[in-house]
């Protein structure tokens, strides 16, 4: 796991820990100290914790302007015991949030497993991205991981599945934005 960097090719566009607005402004990473894990695993450490102990996140882009953000996750998404979506909400979403930020892309193609608990923060997410204007996307689940969703309605909230599986990595943020955000007009 320690090989699986966050997307670098859009550092051009973006970099979390020199925008103001972001939670991760003025950390300072190393490309040579391995020191967090998820359980016995080392992972890269440009990954940012946020409260987690089994999930870490990378804000990959954000567009101020058109009120979106690219967050790329990794790790094992637990809310049955680490109630890992109110820790990503409460330190990530809820700090872009106050800057605007509505239409929420989560790449989630290193989410190893999902364990749900009771759908209450997708559905406060829901309600606040809503009224303006805004949405919820998970981009690249694995099969079981979307299974697991599904069995606890987190699709009445986020926008999952097989729609949202897109191919990512070779497009500039702005293209991602807008294949998923005609998919989800439409």
């Amino acid at each position: 796991m320690h090989t699986l960097e966050p997307h670098y090719k859009w550092r051009m566009y973006y970099i979390a820990s020199e925008d103001q607005n972001s939670p991760f402004f003025g950390r300072v990473y190393s490309e040579f100290e391995f020191s967090t894990k998820i359980y016995n695993y080392f992972i890269h450490p440009q990954w940012d914790d946020f409260g987690s102990e089994t999930l870490y996140a990378k804000i990959l882009y954000v567009n101020y302007i058109e009120r979106y953000t690219i967050i790329e996750l990794i790790g094992e998404w637990n809310d049955c015991l680490n109630n890992d979506v109110m820790l990503l909400k409460q330190a990530i979403i809820d700090r872009l949030q106050e800057h605007g930020i509505c239409k929420f892309i989560l790449i989630a193609e290193n989410v190893l497993n999902f364990h749900a608990s009771d759908d209450c923060y997708y559905e406060e997410w829901y309600e606040d991205v809503i009224e303006e204007g805004g949405w919820i996307s998970f981009v690249g689940l694995q099969d079981h991981v979307i299974d697991e969703m599904l069995e606890y309605n987190i699709q009445d909230y986020v926008n999952l599945g097989e729609d949202f599986n897109i191919i990512w990595r070779p497009h500039k943020p702005e293209i991602v934005f807008e294949m998923l955000d005609n998919r989800i007009v439409k």
